[in-house]
């Protein structure tokens, strides 16, 4: 079966760091190309961080780039997300989603793992 896991979401302060995690279960995650996203409540899931199948490039929307560092640890079968300086605008729950190539529509993904909170508040 299929499946992608997230965790690592939790409650930080402003300016605090975390480290989100998805582990896949059911197949390779380094033959997808793994995304995450962000949903805040009452906003559209945007896609803000991507990293290519085997070896491929990271990308990364302007609102984190240089905050936020996606990587993958293949032996695990787990893509991570470390998140820095964090900010109250970046509270949302938090997704990954698999597919082939980055593409950062939500309409895109061929799996989706189920969310994790991160709630940045003082």
């Amino acid at each position: 079966q299929v499946q992608l896991v997230e965790s690592g979401g939790g409650l930080v302060q402003p300016g605090g760091s975390l480290r989100l995690s998805c582990a896949g279960s059911g197949f390779d995650l380094n033959d997808y190309a793994i995304h995450w996203f962000r949903q805040a409540p009452g906003k559209e899931r945007e896609g803000i961080a991507c990293i290519g199948s085997r070896g491929g490039s990271t990308e990364y929307v302007d609102s984190v780039k240089g905050r936020f560092t996606i990587s993958r640890d293949n032996a695990k079968n787990t893509v991570y997300l470390e998140m820095a300086s964090l900010k109250p605008e970046d509270t949302a729950v938090y997704y990954c989603g698999s597919t082939i190539l980055c593409v950062f529509h939500p309409l895109g993904m061929d799996y989706w793992g189920n969310g994790t909170q991160v709630t940045v508040s003082s």
